[in-house]
């Protein structure tokens, strides 16, 4: 029985948008009896990203968990906290950007609760409407996402997706090692060698530009690309 999805939210540096996302989140639609636990992870932000998040898990009811790295490790080992300290049966990634939206939980959530998927990838590239942006962050998505159903066997549209949805029972006992944006192919790699059931859902999608401070670069392009092949060969 599904009463309870934990929302884990990494944030570095978001003070600008954060505030916004989180109010968002407690305010997106869930599916009747669907309880909504929020547990955002400070990765040692710098911009006063933490005082904010401070001021907002004292002020908000129900409150959020907030649990706060005590050094900048990244993305990845922001969210192997997260998974770990978060009690419900599903468990949904978050970003604290914008550039997604909570008001696709009901969508993300019901291929799990039909029980017909043990984990649901949001994809950016199936139609949903989406802010037209950089043609070579485009190219390496889809690059990636390509590379990984190579070794992995899967036929997905979007591998680096931020909304993956999961059951709670499938991260239990999921060794996790990547620290920043390589945790979307090590994931991805776990879940094909658990032999998944994995759905996509076409979802809306508000890019940011680097100026506006997206995070994601070329290097971690490259990182990204040695994750896909370690960990569909080997952990």
């Amino acid at each position: 029985m599904i009463r309870r999805i934990s929302i884990v939210v990494p944030v570095f540096n978001e003070r600008a948008t954060v505030a916004e996302l989180l109010d968002r989140v407690a305010a997106a639609p869930l599916p009747d009896g669907l309880e909504r636990e929020l547990v955002v992870v400070d990765d040692a932000s710098t911009d006063g990203t933490r005082e904010l998040l401070r001021a907002i898990a004292e002020a908000r009811t129900p409150p959020l968990r907030l649990l706060e790295q005590t050094r900048n490790q990244g993305k990845g080992a922001a969210l192997r906290r997260g998974f770990a300290e978060a009690t419900g049966e599903v468990v949904v990634i978050q970003d604290a950007d914008l550039e997604y939206d909570p008001n696709e939980y009901p969508r993300l959530l019901q291929p799990i609760l039909d029980d017909q998927a043990d984990a649901v990838f949001g994809s950016r590239f199936l139609g949903g409407p989406h802010r037209v942006l950089l043609f070579w962050h485009y190219a390496g998505n889809r690059f990636l996402t390509l590379l990984s159903n190579v070794m992995s066997n899967l036929n997905l549209t979007d591998m680096e997706t931020c909304y993956k949805v999961f059951r709670r029972s499938l991260l239990d006992g999921m060794p996790l090692r990547s620290n920043r944006f390589g945790i979307e192919p090590e994931l991805t790699a776990k879940l094909a060698r658990r032999r998944a059931r994995i759905y996509e859902i076409p979802i809306s999608y508000h890019g940011r530009t680097y100026e506006q401070g997206k995070k994601i670069g070329w290097k971690d392009g490259f990182a990204a690309m040695w994750a896909i092949v370690r960990f569909n060969l080997a952990d």
